[in-house]
C-alpha cells in the first residue's frame, strides 16, 4: 500500500551491514590468489613478473601461496607490473561501487512482485543502448590457437566486412614484431598500444571483424569496451589443440622454452575463462574442420546481427522512451 513502511530485505539489510574484518590468513591468501590469477590471465611467468617488478621469483612464490605479507610499495610495484590498479590485487571491502549499492538499496525497498517489471526496464534500455553502439563490429576473443584469424578472415570475406587484426595493427603503429614491443616496453605499454589502436579502429569502422589477442581480457577498462562496442565471440578449443595449433605457428609467447608449457596453457585458459564467458556467444572449434567452424561462426554471427537491427529499430521507434520488452 502507498505510503506504507516496506520491511527491510536480505539485499537492503546486508548492504548497511558492517563487515567484520578478515583474519590476516584469509588476506594473504585472497591477495595471492589475486596475483597468481592476474599473472597468469596476462601469460606472465613467475620470471617475467619477478623481473617486472624487482621481487624475487622466491618472494612472488610465498605471496601466491598466502604466505607472503608484501608492504604496500612491493604490492603497488607488482600491480604496476601487471598493468592492474592496486585495488585489483585486494580483497573485496564487502560490497559494490556507490551507483550499485544504491540500486540495490532501492530495489531492496521495493515489494517483490515489482522486480520483474524493473528487470525488463533494465534490459530494454541496456539492448537499446548497446544495438547502437556495437553496430556491425564483430569481435573475436579468445586464446592464441583458437582460429581467431583464420575464422575472422573467412567470416569478413562473407560478410563483406573489413578484416582487422588488432596485434597486426599495433606493429604497424610500433613499427616492429609485437614481441620486440614486449621486451623493449612490457606487457604495459603493449595494451596502452593495444586499447589506442582499438580506439581507433571502432571510431572508423561501422562494420568489421576484429580479431582480438588473447590477453585483451586482461586489463578490465579495455575489454569492457569491447563488449560494449563490438558484438563478441568467444572462439575457444581444447587445451591440447591450442598448444596444437600453436605448435604448428612456431611461437610459444609467453611460455617460450618453458618445460610446463601445457600447465601454463591451463592455467591461463582458467584465469580467463570467467571473462571469455562474459561475450555474447561462443564456438567451439575443437575437432571441426575450418570449413565446419565458419559455417558455424557465419550463423552465429548473422542471427547476433539481426537481433541487433530490430533492437535498434524498436529503439528509434520509441525516441529514447523506456519501454517494457
Amino acid at each position: 500500500m502507498k505510503g506504507s513502511v516496506l520491511p527491510e530485505t536480505h539485499v537492503a539489510a546486508r548492504l548497511r551491514a558492517t563487515p567484520a574484518p578478515l583474519p590476516a590468513g584469509e588476506i594473504a591468501a585472497a591477495v595471492g590468489h589475486s596475483v597468481r590469477s592476474a599473472r597468469a590471465k596476462r601469460g606472465m611467468t613467475r620470471r617475467q613478473l619477478a623481473q617486472a617488478s624487482g621481487a624475487s621469483e622466491r618472494y612472488l612464490a610465498q605471496i601466491e601461496g598466502g604466505g607472503g605479507n608484501p608492504s604496500i610499495v612491493m604490492l603497488n610495484a607488482i600491480a604496476h607490473a601487471l598493468d592492474v590498479p592496486i585495488t585489483d590485487l585486494l580483497p573485496p571491502a564487502n560490497g559494490s561501487t556507490a551507483p550499485m549499492a544504491r540500486i540495490l538499496d532501492v530495489l531492496g525497498r521495493l515489494p517483490p512482485s515489482d522486480l520483474p517489471g524493473i528487470a525488463e526496464l533494465i534490459e530494454a534500455r541496456a539492448d537499446e543502448a548497446l544495438a547502437n553502439e556495437r553496430a556491425q563490429r564483430i569481435a573475436l576473443i579468445g586464446l592464441r590457437g583458437a582460429g581467431k584469424s583464420t575464422l575472422g578472415r573467412r567470416l569478413a570475406d562473407e560478410l563483406g566486412f573489413r578484416f582487422v587484426e588488432l596485434d597486426r595493427l599495433i606493429e604497424q603503429d610500433y613499427g616492429a614484431p609485437i614481441a620486440d614491443l614486449i621486451e623493449m616496453g612490457g606487457l604495459a605499454t603493449f595494451r596502452r598500444h593495444e586499447r589506442a589502436c582499438l580506439d581507433r579502429v571502432i571510431e572508423r569502422e561501422h562494420a568489421a571483424v576484429i580479431a582480438t589477442a588473447g590477453g585483451i581480457v586482461s586489463n578490465a577498462q579495455t575489454f569492457a569496451f569491447l563488449l560494449r562496442r563490438c558484438h563478441t565471440v568467444w572462439i575457444k578449443a581444447r587445451p591440447e589443440e591450442h598448444m596444437s595449433r600453436v605448435m604448428q605457428q612456431g611461437d610459444f609467447r609467453p611460455m617460450a622454452k618453458s618445460p610446463e608449457a601445457m600447465a601454463d596453457l591451463a592455467a591461463i585458459l582458467e584465469a580467463r575463462a570467467s571473462d571469455y564467458a562474459r561475450a555474447y556467444a561462443e564456438l567451439d572449434t575443437s575437432g571441426d574442420t575450418v570449413a565446419r567452424s565458419s559455417e558455424k561462426l557465419l550463423r552465429i554471427v548473422k542471427r547476433c546481427l539481426t537481433g541487433a537491427q530490430r533492437s535498434g529499430r524498436a529503439a528509434r521507434a520509441t525516441n529514447g522512451s523506456s519501454r517494457a520488452r
